[in-house]
């Protein structure tokens, strides 16, 4: 057995708190951007809107951002993550 197979579940390769950077692509939409950090503030009350980075897809049918949030836990980015994936604007999240 390797390391990895040998880890503890809760044992994290992050260090926390940190700043954690998320790709989140939807479908273009002029409020995709805004609709984002609504949910991000969710869970970060002190999110920037200034730390998100924005970029249409080559076709222009759908828009890629990295937010960058403020982890402060493993339970808190799942929390994040979960919120991003299930909101129906959104197609992917890394």
């Amino acid at each position: 057995m390797n390391e990895a197979q040998n880890a503890s579940p809760k044992e994290s390769l992050i260090e926390f708190p940190c700043d954690f950077p998320i790709k989140v692509m939807g479908k273009t939409h002029p409020e995709f951007a805004q609709t984002i950090a609504m949910v991000i503030r969710t869970f970060d009350g002190s999110f920037d809107d200034a730390a998100i980075e924005m970029r249409p897809s080559s076709g222009g049918n759908y828009t890629g951002l990295t937010v960058s949030v403020r982890a402060t836990s493993q339970a808190h980015l799942d929390d994040i993550y979960r919120a991003l994936t299930g909101h129906p604007m959104v197609k992917i999240v890394l």
